[in-house]
């Protein structure tokens, strides 16, 4: 890979140990070029036009202005991939409904995270933000409400897997549920502690029940188990309905937990009685698991090109014959309505 391929990295951090440890760190990798650093959001914004990065790392904790603030200043004008850094709290979630790509965390010993866990992180998400749709998905024209569900038996699943940009695709999904949407397992890529926040902060926007999923869980009509980080996740069967079962196990796909994972579970145990959805994400993780489900007779909807910030997952699901349809972001909470009333 040329300097000219490489993708151009603006480091911003109010901390400069950190900030040469992040700038050393993806200057390691022959696809990184750090083309500048700032130490506040002000400063930032001079080097941004200056030097017209690709990429932007951003601190959340900063003097002057902080990260999030800024990020809501910025995208309108100036519409970069951004990667936040920031220690464990929520306030992730605030930067990712401002516009961020993703996010990772600074090394906690508490949670075994290293700094050197944490540039191998960042660069794989660099390389993933470098390529994702920001600004424009933002301005999904309408998103339309779920009112209509049939009332009908409790064997009824919903199955939805997302990676990258699906923090914010599931949230608009999930707000247009009634609370008689069939029982519903999702798989989001994120790491531990954060699912359980994510889980919370659905739990207190939408009319359905959310929390991170417990293993021996019971899966029912207006409830939306969230797969913990760091756990993989199946349903099984028990009597009319289903549980969760939660365990350690292997990286599937890269990742822990993984779609393909949950997707296979519901292709054995809930075929035809289920709806199979795949969102915006980087790879392939889902795709072979909703084909199966797809196979075994259920209903299977896909994220469309146009509003996904990244059509890596929905796309391969697309091209192998998983997906029966794709739709926009603001359609699929009605798509799922209409496939679950036909089950």
């Amino acid at each position: 890979m040329t300097i000219k391929q490489r993708i151009k990295v603006l480091v911003v951090d109010d901390s400069l140990v950190f900030r040469e440890t992040l700038v050393q760190g993806l200057a390691a990798d022959s696809g990184i070029q750090v083309v500048g650093t700032a130490s506040d959001a002000y400063e930032a914004k001079e080097k941004i036009i200056a030097l017209q990065p690709q990429v932007l790392t951003l601190d959340v904790e900063m003097p002057k202005l902080n990260g999030i603030d800024f990020l809501k200043q910025l995208m309108p004008q100036y519409p970069l991939p951004v990667v936040m850094v920031s220690a464990v709290s929520d306030s992730v979630f605030e930067a990712l409904k401002a516009g961020a790509v993703d996010f990772v965390t600074k090394p906690d010993t508490s949670i075994g995270r290293s700094m050197e866990s944490l540039i191998n992180e960042l660069i794989v998400k660099i390389k993933i933000a470098s390529i994702a749709k920001v600004g424009s998905w933002k301005h999904d024209p309408k998103f339309h409400e779920v009112k209509n569900v049939i009332q009908g038996r409790p064997d009824k699943l919903i199955a939805i897997g997302a990676s990258t940009g699906g923090t914010e695709a599931l949230s608009h999904i999930l707000q247009a549920f009634p609370r008689n949407m069939p029982g519903t397992v999702v798989v989001q890529h994120m790491p531990p502690v954060f699912t359980r926040m994510y889980a919370e902060r659905l739990n207190n926007s939408c009319q359905v029940e959310v929390k991170e999923a417990e293993n021996g869980d019971r899966v029912f009509p207006g409830r939306v188990l969230i797969a913990p980080g760091d756990f993989q996740m199946k349903i099984k069967r028990g009597g009319e309905s289903y549980f969760i079962e939660c365990f350690k196990g292997d990286k599937v796909n890269g990742h822990c937990p993984s779609v393909d994972v949950l997707f296979h579970s519901v292709a054995d145990h809930a075929g035809k009685n289920s709806v199979g959805v795949i969102l915006t994400g980087m790879g392939y993780d889902g795709a072979k698991g909703l084909l199966e489900m797809r196979k075994k007779g259920s209903r299977t909807l896909g994220q469309d090109e146009s509003t996904s910030v990244v059509y890596g997952m929905p796309r391969v699901a697309f091209e192998i014959g998983a997906v029966e349809r794709q739709v926009p972001l603001g359609e699929m909470a009605k798509a799922i309505e209409t496939c679950v009333n036909n089950l």
